[in-house]
């Protein structure tokens, strides 16, 4: 390829030819559609693939994020550009050839609620350069625009209630079909994502319809616990559809973009009172349906997946970017009722005798959603002989507080700690580029298909890799934490 060609890269998709851009070394393709606009009489129903197009497409800029609300929270409390026009995709890309690399999918987080692949921490730069692999970063529909269960309304609307996983499967159908024409291999496709993402890639991995769409999977803070039933979906549909006054499918699908983002935020509100759905939030992947038509934890369970090698994880203190204010005994009560049994308190004053109830509560709510779920994702794995590997990130920021918290290993795994916005996760200081440096090679091999260093995981040891500034190899360190969570949940 050319000097100029490098500059203005121009390759070849099944919808139309795509012009990208040159920097820093990698070729980037951005706001590619994978599928039709989810608009109009599209709303609320399984994505198609886009139409074609005769001229060559700008891809030099990112397109819009699903729509969505800011929360208010540490990581999504800017307004982000976006329009219900969102099934977009971006390609970053050592070169165009005919060398067939490994590909990493990369599916974002935000609660189901916020988020999009254009997120500078997700930058594939440095896989790109380091490992010769082709990252690509998706958006898809989130909230109740994703995730409403509307199939009372007939079989058009048979997949609205987990449209958000549809998204991401036709992304990585996309992925089969082009990816060659980006210099990647189809058969060599790593998902990997965090928080949603990474409930968002157990999902995949139990789903029986994306089997065959990508061999490594890497959920990150997420693993199956997070999924409502089908009669707590129709709640939310419920009380989604009295927040907007509506009774037709109609009436929904002509309600304005923000009405419902207003609406969801109000149903989010009432079904929280409600304390309903084992602790999952609203508007989240609905079971029962042709894409998950059992409980997903059954799914894994039966030995959907098996065959995929995993590398799974958290964070040593997820709950910390949570829980930003002293907790009272009667909260931290509420909270252990919530997650099925105040008896969880005593067994965690028993581990931690100097912990204070904001500790604890930390503690509670970082093994509720992300620990134990991993731990179970890794031992239900094993059952099925299916090889499995597992970390836990202890690195802690510099901001006292926040400690090894929710979503700061990302920029060590992408390997951007100059990102913007990774300084107020890490704190002043030297960067810990050491840890990084080990943690992205780890992602990069096994994405380039390479087992960890340390031990598969197994129901005798169940040995953890630790990342921090000194790593270490731990065996049955969460037995104490295991135990007292069994039979709850």
């Amino acid at each position: 390829m050319s000097i100029e060609e490098q500059q203005s890269p121009i390759t070849s998709t099944q919808q139309g030819l795509v012009l990208g851009r040159q920097k820093n070394g990698v070729l980037m393709f951005n706001g590619i559609p994978y599928a039709e606009p989810p608009v109009g009489d599209r709303r609320f129903k399984r994505p198609v693939s886009p139409a074609s197009w005769d001229d060559i497409r700008d891809a030099t800029r990112f397109g819009p994020a699903a729509p969505q609300l800011p929360s208010g929270g540490m990581t999504d409390s800017v307004p982000v550009n976006w329009n219900e026009d969102c099934l977009f995709l971006n390609v970053c890309t050592p070169a165009i050839d005919q060398k067939k690399r490994p590909v990493l999918v990369w599916i974002h987080g935000g609660a189901y609620r916020s988020g999009q692949g254009a997120v500078p921490w997700y930058n594939g730069t440095s896989f790109a350069l380091n490992g010769d692999i082709v990252v690509v970063s998706i958006n898809y529909r989130l909230g109740a625009l994703g995730f409403t269960d509307l199939s009372r309304f007939g079989d058009d609307y048979a997949t609205s209630g987990i449209n958000g996983i549809c998204d991401q499967i036709k992304a990585l159908e996309w992925v089969r079909d082009n990816i060659s024409g980006f210099g990647g291999d189809p058969s060599k496709v790593t998902i990997a994502g965090e928080s949603a993402g990474g409930f968002s890639v157990a999902t995949l991995l139990g789903c029986e319809q994306a089997q065959g769409l990508f061999r490594r999977a890497i959920p990150q803070s997420g693993a199956t616990h997070h999924t409502l039933t089908d009669e707590v979906g129709k709640v939310v549909a419920d009380l989604l559809m009295d927040e907007l006054g509506v009774e037709s499918i109609d009436e929904l699908k002509s309600a304005s973009v923000l009405d419902i983002l207003e609406a969801q935020a109000r149903a989010d509100s009432r079904y929280n009172q409600m304390n309903i759905g084992d602790g999952v939030q609203a508007f989240y992947p609905v079971e029962e349906n042709e894409v998950l038509p059992i409980p997903l934890r059954e799914s894994i369970r039966a030995g959907v997946g098996a065959s995929v090698p995993v590398l799974t994880g958290t964070n040593k203190d997820e709950n910390t970017l949570f829980v930003m204010e002293k907790m009272s005994s009667e909260r931290l009560r509420k909270q252990a009722k919530t997650y099925g049994s105040e008896s969880l308190i005593e067994a965690y004053r028993e581990m931690l005798p100097d912990a204070t109830e904001t500790e604890l509560a930390i503690e509670l709510g970082t093994d509720f959603t992300f620990k134990i779920p991993a731990i179970r994702l890794a031992e239900d794995r094993v059952a099925r002989g299916a090889d499995t590997w597992v970390y836990q990130f202890d690195w802690e920021s510099r901001n006292a507080h926040l400690k090894a918290t929710h979503a700061l290993e990302i920029p060590f795994a992408f390997n951007m700690l100059m990102a913007t916005g990774v300084d107020a996760f890490i704190g002043k200081g030297e960067l810990p580029q050491a840890v990084a440096d080990e943690m992205h090679g780890v992602w990069t091999s096994f994405i380039q298909g390479d087992e960890p260093s340390w031990p598969k995981y197994d129901l005798e040891k169940r040995t953890v890799q630790h990342f921090d500034n000194n790593s270490s190899v731990v065996e049955n360190g969460e037995l104490p934490r295991l135990n007292a969570w069994e039979g709850i949940r």
